[in-house]
């Protein structure tokens, strides 16, 4: 059985569809009661049993559950990455893939926002903005050519790329992550913020662990923070294979930075309390993470090549970081019904 089977994913898709179907129930019983209503109304002879007032509020009832019906039925998981440029926002969505779907590294600079989806189609393509053509994308390679060759893109844009569940489990569980142009190319925010976070279950901040938590970055998220309530945050302090170059002040570094991120989400942003923020904050090499998870697809030992002392280490911060992410999907379920006042 595939282990993706228990996952706290799955038990989010599983969870959603039993909620769509109490609410198409609820619905249907309402308009049921509401067509009741209607017609005693109408009848002279029966308006001691239900007056004009109740079928208004009938009515009312039967739009809300409508719009909540509506709103479940197109729900995914969102997770949002953001970060500044350069610092593996890509490469940490490819090793949560376990595959090369996203153009990174060295010339590779993401230009506009890309959403990653699942589909059941054995084939890989792309869409861009205002266009309904599906454009055919191989390799990763053809994906970086196509965004390049697109002079119509810019930071505001977004390319939505569908790539086939068959590659990449993660993808088979209603869930779409985003990647973002960095977060200091740009004086929109507000504008992002509208048009790509207000439905956004997660936000990953990518951060530099080689640098410190930069005003940009903290400043996009007090602005999230100011739109949602109390959004869901991790901060993934990448690139800390550096660290194995200086062991000695190892400890020192993640405690500096993990002081000044536990900081930031608690009495900056107020989004977790002291005692949660710890499990908010991971250290990891996205490049070392991926590298040895493709190796491993071919059938090599997932520790070849060059790594940095410490790799398991950070592999199984990586892998923490994964489970805590899925297991916050478990308090996310329905969020949607929230602004919907049902009294």
């Amino acid at each position: 059985m595939d282990q993706r089977d228990y996952s706290p994913l799955k038990h989010f898709v599983l969870a959603k569809k039993k909620i769509v179907a109490v609410f198409e129930n609820l619905l249907e019983y309402v308009k049921e009661g509401s067509e009741f209503v209607e017609r005693t109304c109408e009848n002279e002879g029966f308006q001691q049993i239900a007056c004009r007032k109740q079928q208004e509020e009938m009515q009312v009832f039967t739009k809300k559950l409508e719009v909540i019906k509506e709103v479940l039925a197109r729900r995914h998981m969102k997770v949002a990455f953001f970060g500044r440029t350069s610092n593996g926002k890509s490469t940490v969505i490819n090793a949560m893939l376990r595959d090369r779907v996203l153009p990174s590294g060295i010339g590779h600079t993401t230009n506009c926002f890309l959403s990653v989806e699942g589909t059941d189609d054995d084939k890989a393509y792309l869409m861009t903005e205002g266009s309904e053509e599906e454009k055919s994308v191989k390799t990763v390679n053809q994906l970086a050519h196509a965004l390049h060759m697109d002079k119509s893109l810019d930071a505001g844009c977004l390319v939505k790329v569908f790539w086939p569940k068959t590659k990449c489990a993660l993808l088979r569980d209603d869930l779409v992550l985003l990647d973002s142009p960095g977060t200091d190319v740009t004086t929109q925010l507000d504008s992002w913020i509208e048009k790509f976070c207000l439905d956004a279950d997660v936000f990953v901040l990518v951060a530099n662990s080689e640098s410190t938590l930069m005003n940009t970055e903290k400043h996009f998220f007090h602005k999230v923070n100011n739109r949602l309530s109390k959004p869901n945050i991790f901060i993934l302090n990448n690139r800390w294979d550096a660290s194995a170059a200086e062991p000695e002040y190892m400890e020192d570094v993640r405690k500096q930075h993990t002081d000044r991120c536990v900081s930031f989400l608690v009495e900056e942003l107020k989004v977790v309390d002291r005692e949660q923020a710890p499990n908010h904050i991971f250290f990891v090499s996205a490049k070392e993470v991926l590298n040895s998870r493709m190796q491993r697809a071919q059938g090599m030992p997932e520790t070849g090549g060059a790594l940095a002392e410490g790799f398991q280490d950070r592999l199984k911060e990586f892998q923490s970081f994964e489970r805590t992410f899925e297991a916050s999907v478990q308090t996310k379920t329905l969020p949607v019904t929230s602004n919907v006042n049902m009294h």
